[in-house]
């Protein structure tokens, strides 16, 4: 079975957390979602609190192995306290040394800045953070999905669609080189 971990807090973009979950599993993709806490997280939806996710475990019961890729969807204040963790952004190193595809959308790409494993890199994000991965060495275009060797990046809840897309292609290539 393949498995896409998800790493999110409170203040996560609903759609980019639930559209991407809803689309791998609808290919046959295991999801776990994994927070800095135990119980549930708080979704952020047209400028107020969505709908809460609960959380299947916490960021230090993660080891990177079990997982096949990792998905992290936006908000503006989720990544924002996520790439304060130690541990979520040693887990992003992870999956990215290991070859995993790492998926960032909207404002989840600063988390991928935080890791240090842009510079070089093809990706786009959210307008308001496109000066941050440029200088954190990305080359940043504006385009509904970048994908650069492992890391697929996407802007907006409208790129999901592409953005799901290019993970699930990767999960099912990495699945047919198994074979």
């Amino acid at each position: 079975m393949t498995r896409v971990l998800i790493i999110a807090t409170d203040g996560f973009e609903q759609s980019e957390l639930l559209g991407p979950k809803g689309n791998l599993e609808d290919a046959g993709i295991e999801t776990t979602v994994a927070s800095l806490d135990d119980g549930e997280i708080k979704g952020w939806q047209d400028k107020d609190w969505g709908k809460s996710v609960l959380v299947d475990l916490t960021v230090d019961e993660v080891s990177t192995g079990d997982y096949d890729a990792l998905m992290l969807p936006g908000g503006q204040m989720n990544p924002d306290i996520l790439r304060m963790n130690d541990r979520v952004i040693e887990l992003v190193r992870e999956f990215n040394d290991a070859g995993k595809p790492v998926a960032a959308i909207c404002h989840a790409p600063w988390l991928l800045a935080e890791a240090g494993i842009l510079d070089g890199k093809t990706v786009t994000g959210w307008p308001s953070i496109r000066t941050d991965l440029k200088n954190a060495g990305a080359q940043v275009h504006d385009c509904e999905v970048a994908v650069d060797g492992n890391l697929i990046t996407s802007r907006n809840p409208d790129d999901i669609p592409a953005f799901s897309k290019a993970l699930i292609s990767q999960l099912q290539s990495k699945m047919a080189e198994a074979a």
